[in-house]
């Protein structure tokens, strides 16, 4: 049996913004992108727009705990975010919402267990439900083989250093 069988996968509520604030600092510290200085101030800053996001829809987070257990040991969300209409592979108009995948962590100990995996399989399958067939995500080194073993290629996308 795969580790991730003995999962259970919930939607994660406005109560559970603490974990979701620190699993995305976690998830910047692992990346090499967020100072320990910067730590509390992102926590906590992710926890307001959390308590404001989720109610209002802008937000949607699913949680992985071992059965059993209320220990939250990894996460995943959707950032729902409004398009200008644009054009979607010379065939049609895609109007929105757009799903930007957010906030995909996993506690150390749960590594590579497959657990992210059964995250993300249940967060697209959502997506599909809800009208919003081809969300996006910013990959991180390490996350990119699962990414392109759920369907996700490499876009034109660039970012500005500003």
């Amino acid at each position: 049996m795969n580790d991730a069988d003995t999962i259970t996968i919930r939607r994660a509520s406005v109560d559970d913004a603490v974990v979701l604030a620190r699993h995305r600092a976690e998830m910047f510290r692992d990346m090499g992108d967020l100072p320990d200085e910067l730590y509390p101030q992102l926590v906590e800053a992710t926890r307001a727009w959390m308590e404001r996001g989720i109610p209002a829809g802008e937000y949607v987070a699913w949680l992985a705990s071992p059965a059993g257990s209320d220990e939250v040991v990894a996460g995943a969300g959707v950032h729902l975010r409004t398009i200008i209409p644009r054009p979607r592979d010379r065939r049609e108009i895609e109007t929105g919402p757009q799903g930007l995948i957010v906030n995909v962590f996993t506690e150390r100990a749960w590594r590579r267990r497959g657990v992210a995996e059964r995250l993300m399989r249940e967060l697209l399958a959502w997506t599909r439900e809800n009208g919003i067939p081809r969300p996006i995500l910013h990959a991180s080194r390490e996350g990119r083989p699962l990414y392109e073993r759920l369907g996700f290629e490499a876009s034109n996308e660039m970012k500005f250093r500003g």
